[in-house]
């Protein structure tokens, strides 16, 4: 079975908008805000990690860990936990993913999938954590949510990677440019 890759692809491709950055994390809050129930719940993925991710990943010098901790308050507010639990959770989250973008860049989509795993079981590990300190006991089944984000990780990387960029035709161009 072949997997895609993002990186091998040989055409060029041009900036993405920060308004289709900043779109694309308000989908994600939305998505996060979907009425979810029961097993379902401890199930959902947090699509605003994954999102968070994703840009941490390929474009850190735009969305970092101060514009990922802001994210994390509205997602305190927007799922109403406790102020402060996604914040710290989501610039953990985009610690790793700066800190470590080139060399997770340098895998394939499939391998990347397995790295960032990692990343999101640090992540879930900071909510259980948090869960565990308010109330005194340790909800392991927040952890399924990690496998879930996990298996998100690879359509949605897809979907963002071919919406978000602009391809460069450069044959078409430069016959624009002859006169």
């Amino acid at each position: 079975m072949s997997y895609p890759s993002i990186q091998a692809k040989p055409e060029i491709l041009g900036p993405v908008s920060n308004s289709f950055i900043a779109l694309s994390v308000l989908v994600a809050l939305f998505m996060n805000g979907l009425p979810w129930g029961g097993i379902w719940l401890m199930l959902r993925p947090d699509f605003v990690a994954v999102v968070m991710l994703y840009w941490c990943l390929h474009k850190p010098v735009r969305i970092g860990i101060g514009l990922t901790w802001a994210v994390g308050i509205l997602a305190d507010v927007a799922d109403a936990s406790l102020f402060g639990q996604h914040a710290l959770a989501y610039t953990l989250l985009a610690f790793g993913g700066v800190v470590l973008h080139r060399r997770l860049q340098m895998f394939d989509l499939r391998q990347q999938t397995v790295q960032v795993f990692w990343i999101f079981a640090v992540t879930y590990a900071v909510y259980a954590l948090v869960n565990w300190q308010i109330n005194g006991y340790m909800v392991w089944l927040y952890f399924l949510g990690c496998l879930t984000s996990t298996l998100v990780w690879m359509p949605l990387s897809i979907m963002l990677q071919t919406m978000g960029q602009k391809r460069v035709d450069h044959e078409r161009r430069h016959r624009e440019r002859r006169p």
